[in-house]
């Protein structure tokens, strides 16, 4: 383990095997694109702190250029859809308004 990150996030009935790139939601597997992914497993690698805007566009946009925090809120948006994670009353992942997202500590 590099740095505390956990190679694998389980609460609730979600499962982030970061070591082997699968996720899934109560025993199914959850099936995301790409940036999705990275999205959830950075989020994963840091349960209970909150990752911000600038620091997730950079890991997922490396490239710079046309990446933005609308781009971002657009993947957060897909990625709560797959989990059945509604915004008003998420379940696992947090807007930490202006700053940016949180993925609850198991436990």
């Amino acid at each position: 383990r590099s740095g505390g990150e956990a190679p694998r996030y389980e609460h609730d009935g979600l499962v982030v095997d970061v070591l082997r790139r699968q996720v899934s939601l109560r025993g199914e597997p959850l099936h995301l694109s790409p940036k999705e992914y990275r999205l959830l497993e950075l989020q994963a690698r840091h349960a209970g702190k909150v990752l911000t805007h600038r620091y997730l566009l950079e890991q997922l946009w490396p490239e710079g250029g046309e990446a933005d925090a609308q781009y971002l809120r657009v993947y957060v948006r897909q990625l709560r859809q797959k989990l059945g994670d509604p915004a008003e009353a998420p379940h696992w992942l947090l807007t930490e308004a202006g700053v940016g997202y949180r993925l609850l500590a198991p436990g």
